[in-house]
């Protein structure tokens, strides 16, 4: 049997500024570093016992044509100035051998540092409400924070984000990021 279980995963984000929309995301990809690589968007979860490596230890490990299997965010727009963002939030448990999440979200009119805060919230829900950690869904993302660190089951939240302005004249501005997990 076949064992897909990621081993590595590594963190990148990209801009992409064009006046075709396409090549706006192919050159947020080319930012991000692997826009030689084919891209199978998967669901969220940061598999047991793996190793959250530097972009720069991800990058030498991918070759050109390399089917990639990436957890990932994108969001374009063509309005001039409209601030957009893109953002995958992660989440591990403390015990290593447990699964922990990553998530995705796009907003508009949010930089990077709200949604960063936000993908990052909803990665520590997810896995906060699997290890059966009580948690306030209403209270301030820095309260639900303290109260996770508290209980001693959740290890790490971190956050990959990319936000800007579109371009002053118009042209399609992608921004990206993603978790690329490395078989």
């Amino acid at each position: 049997m076949l064992d897909l279980v990621a081993k590595n995963l590594f963190l990148t984000k990209g801009k992409g500024v064009h006046e075709d929309r396409l090549t706006s995301f192919e050159y947020a990809l080319r930012d991000a570093g692997i826009a030689g690589t084919n891209l199978v968007l998967i669901s969220s979860i940061f598999p047991p016992n793996a190793k959250l490596i530097s972009r720069k230890e991800g990058l030498k490990k991918i070759s050109p044509g390399q089917i990639l299997f990436t957890i990932y965010s994108k969001n374009q727009t063509n309005e001039p100035h409209r601030v957009c963002s893109a953002s995958v939030g992660l989440a591990q448990p403390k015990d290593k051998t447990r699964y922990g999440y990553l998530s995705e979200y796009e907003a508009f009119g949010q930089n990077e540092i709200q949604a960063g805060d936000y993908a990052e919230d909803i990665a520590a829900q997810m896995l906060a409400s699997s290890l059966g950690i009580p948690f306030d869904a209403d209270k301030a993302w820095n309260e639900k924070r303290q109260q996770w660190l508290i209980s001693g089951e959740i290890y790490k939240t971190h956050n990959i984000t990319s936000a800007t302005k579109g371009d002053k004249d118009g042209k399609w501005t992608t921004v990206f990021a993603a978790a690329v997990l490395l078989l």
